[in-house]
């Protein structure tokens, strides 16, 4: 059973030993959510923050069910549904949030109705909310020279932040997926890094020599250095002036600071990945490429970066054109 169970992570309620929960109105199958929970890591390999997410979206329908008076699965109708909605714009959540709360009440129901908790699936008929049309942040290419300069060459920390900011936007990484890379991950002779993404999928990335240059550097110079203060060996590529791993938060906020100080921007570890695909695309990569580059599972998510692009020409366009 998962510790990240919604019904676990609640104050209110009472658990009951035959594994209900109890409401104070009624029993409510707490089973069904850890083995969704369960359902989504084992078979659907969900990270860790998938999985976090996914619980305290769940939480929050859980708690507005026991304040409708809802104590069955069977008795939450499209109307049950459509009043969580109501009840979440109202409270001020922007739409996206709404969406992602929305997707994982629909993804528990399709899976009540797969295993026979109900008869029928009252979230088939809710439909999602519609989505504002916000294109990514990207970087042109100067900024993005500016910023892989941004760390300090001549200290062992410069070192590593410039290594990583260089696999970053060369291979177009997730934080994730930068976070769990391993020095095996590396392919010097081959010039490739494996990736883990979602799903567990595994991809090959190959990385030009100017990414593989300063790699080289931190793992001769600067990661020996950090590994002597740990009190625990680890084979995770990026590691800590400590020798501990990198953390996702510690990459993100290492990111941030150092596009604030050549950018004066804030700019989030997502924005290279974004700035990968763009540029790639700009220089007449093929979409399905890119697609395999980034780990999309679908080309409909790649697509993005055509509108990128077509904005990319247009400011071209204005730019010289006689007439513009």
């Amino acid at each position: 059973m998962l510790a990240l169970s919604p019904l676990d992570m609640r104050d209110e309620g009472r658990g009951t030993r035959d594994g209900t929960w109890d409401t104070g109105q009624g029993t409510r199958d707490k089973g069904a959510v850890d083995e969704f929970l369960q359902q989504l890591k084992v078979v659907r390999h969900a990270s860790p923050n998938t999985l976090r997410a996914y619980a305290r979206d769940l939480a929050d329908f859980l708690a507005f069910l026991e304040a409708e008076g809802v104590s069955d699965w069977q008795q939450v109708t499209v109307v049950t549904l459509r009043r969580f909605l109501n009840n979440l714009f109202a409270l001020g959540y922007e739409r996206r949030t709404i969406a992602r709360k929305l997707s994982a009440v629909r993804t528990l129901f399709r899976f009540l109705a797969q295993t026979g908790r109900i008869s029928a699936n009252p979230a088939a008929e809710l439909r999602q909310p519609r989505l504002p049309h916000k294109l990514p942040q990207v970087l042109d290419e100067r900024q993005v020279e500016s910023l892989l300069l941004a760390p300090e060459p001549k200290t062992p920390r410069g070192v590593r932040d410039r290594a990583l900011l260089e696999l970053l936007y060369a291979a177009g990484l997730r934080v994730s997926e930068l976070a769990n890379l391993t020095v095996r991950d590396v392919d010097f002779a081959e010039g490739l890094v494996r990736v883990r993404g979602k799903g567990d999928k595994e991809r090959l990335i190959p990385l030009h020599e100017e990414a593989l240059h300063w790699l080289r550097r931190y793992l001769q110079e600067s990661r020996p250095q950090f590994l002597r203060r740990a009190k625990k060996v680890t084979d995770t590529l990026f590691v800590s002036q400590k020798g501990t791993p990198l953390t996702v938060r510690q990459i993100h906020r290492l990111v941030t600071s150092y596009a604030r100080k050549a950018l004066g921007l804030t700019v989030s570890p997502h924005a290279l990945r974004h700035s990968f695909a763009t540029h790639l695309l700009e220089g007449g990569a093929d979409l399905r490429a890119i697609q395999e580059l980034l780990g999309h599972a679908s080309l409909a998510a790649t697509q993005i970066y055509t509108r990128l692009s077509r904005s990319h020409l247009r400011r071209i366009y204005e730019k010289a054109h006689p007439r513009s």
